[in-house]
């Protein structure tokens, strides 16, 4: 199976940086950029950051982890994804998720009350209409469409990622998904999970390839800043945060061994806290290159 890595940009990536970033990975070889829903950030918005470094770029894939769907109408999210496609083939892997995890940021995605997850598994049924060029009608509770005639239309299918590892979110990723993006979760639970995905996955009469399963990683310097700490304690208190985020590289390598032997095999790896950039990006492209294949 082909192992992949990412460069997952957070909220400390501000828009001035983007071009030497983009250009940095484009000239090394590594593999995607992704970018995160971060609304009240300095960090562009995924769609706009897509279509920016798509522009400055000839062969590097661009992801979001994860933007959130429930809130967006789904045939203007499958025009954007489908006009990106015809202008970068083969180079757009959509991400998305339920709810942002910035509390603050939940109410900018209005859905009705109590009805989150019944949207999110209604868009996504739009969405992937919509991107299959259906030319029929789409009456469901929330969405009315007479005929989504999205144009124009991926000589290649769209993979649709989901995020998320609540048991009901498991399966829905196996029920509409065509890959899963974890984060938050160790390698046996992260095993787990894609076992769970997998038999939803065949009780829905589908299957996910066996190489789209990946996680959303960071990796520090040597220390983990006291806010990376806490953040982590805040989502995850029954866990010690350094088996969810590598103080240093060894341990990151580490991290992925057991990860890999869950079944894992695709990554996004983010710094965590507030360190030299440039020294990031070259010790990710010395240090992860080599274990692609």
């Amino acid at each position: 199976m082909k192992v992949r890595f990412g460069v997952g940009l957070g909220a400390e990536t501000t828009p001035d940086e983007l071009a030497g970033i983009v250009d940095h990975l484009e000239s090394t070889g590594v593999d995607s950029v992704w970018f995160s829903e971060l609304v009240y950030t300095p960090a562009v918005d995924p769609f706009v950051g897509m279509a920016y470094a798509l522009a400055r770029t000839r062969r590097l894939k661009v992801g979001t982890s994860v933007a959130i769907l429930p809130g967006r109408h789904p045939v203007l999210v499958a025009k954007q994804l489908a006009s990106l496609a015809a202008l970068a083939p083969k180079r757009v892997l959509p991400a998305f998720g339920l709810h942002s995890a910035l509390p603050a940021e939940r109410d900018i995605f209005v859905v009705p009350d109590g009805r989150r997850a019944a949207v999110f598994d209604e868009s996504l049924a739009l969405l992937r209409s919509a991107l299959r060029g259906d030319d029929a009608p789409f009456e469901g509770d929330y969405f009315t469409v007479r005929s989504a005639q999205v144009q124009p239309l991926p000589d290649t299918p769209i993979d649709i990622w989901l995020g998320g590892s609540a048991p009901a979110a498991l399966t829905r990723i196996g029920k509409f998904a065509d890959g899963w993006l974890g984060s938050f979760l160790t390698p046996e639970e992260a095993g787990a999970a894609r076992l769970r995905i997998e038999a939803a996955a065949v009780a829905a009469g589908r299957t996910i390839e066996p190489d789209h399963y990946g996680i959303s990683l960071a990796v520090g310097d040597g220390t983990l800043p006291a806010d990376v700490l806490a953040a982590v304690r805040r989502r995850r208190p029954d866990v010690d945060p350094e088996q969810l985020v590598a103080t240093d590289w060894p341990a990151l390598h580490r991290q992925l061994d057991d990860y890999l032997a869950a079944g894992l095999t695709k990554f996004v790896i983010r710094p965590a806290g507030h360190g030299d950039r440039t020294a990031f990006l070259e010790r990710f492209t010395a240090e992860l290159l080599p274990r692609q294949n």
